[in-house]
């Protein structure tokens, strides 16, 4: 049985920065033709929408644009390129397995994506797994803590029982925003450094 832990705890890492409704204020969401459009407190404006196939070269550039760490706390491993295979594989899911939400920069020619959130379905435990990524240069801005709200009401229409992900310790800022999500952080004896969070819906 993996032991759950106090998110409270008292820990050798960084102290937390503060919550996000006092790091930033909630973008401000309205809704559009092709999607709704996200308005950040610094005068932003990004596109929320699904995912589409054609997605595939705005997500190898956003790649591009990822540090070697923004990388492993998403991928939980190196990687030096997303191969052409596992974009296109990203990017044409499976609807009644999977959702993914992206956040587009439309003031950009062509348009890049600077975010994006997922889940995985697993029928079989009645959960589903999540991953949020947004660029570096758009953190801050409550859009993080958009996409995974995204996701977990994505979660309860669909009537799943639980949502999941890991998480590296490092990780701070998302494990704080899940745990105002509601998360339950747990060890991984057999993953040093790495958390599986867990929320039940």
């Amino acid at each position: 049985m993996i032991p759950a832990i106090d998110f409270a705890a008292p820990s050798r890492y960084a102290a937390l920065p503060p919550r996000s409704n006092e790091r930033f204020a909630r973008p401000q969401v309205a809704t559009a033709s092709h999607g709704e459009l996200v308005h950040t407190q610094d005068g932003l404006e990004l596109l929320l929408r699904p995912i589409e196939a054609g997605d595939v070269a705005a997500m190898q550039r956003c790649f591009t644009r990822l540090s070697p760490e923004d990388i492993r706390r998403r991928f939980l491993h190196a990687m030096s390129e997303l191969p052409a295979p596992m974009a296109q594989r990203l990017c044409r899911i499976d609807p009644a397995l999977e959702t993914a939400w992206v956040l587009m920069d439309e003031s950009a020619t062509p348009a890049e994506m600077r975010g994006v959130g997922r889940i995985y379905v697993d029928e079989a435990s009645d959960s589903a797994e999540f991953s949020v990524l947004v660029e570096h240069d758009w953190t801050r801005r409550g859009l993080g803590a958009l996409l995974m709200q995204r996701l977990v009401d994505d979660c309860r229409h669909r009537g799943i029982a639980e949502l999941w992900g890991y998480v590296l310790f490092e990780n701070r800022p998302m494990l704080q925003l899940c745990q105002e999500l509601g998360f339950v952080q747990h060890l991984m004896p057999d993953e040093p450094g790495t958390a599986q969070i867990t929320l039940k819906l």
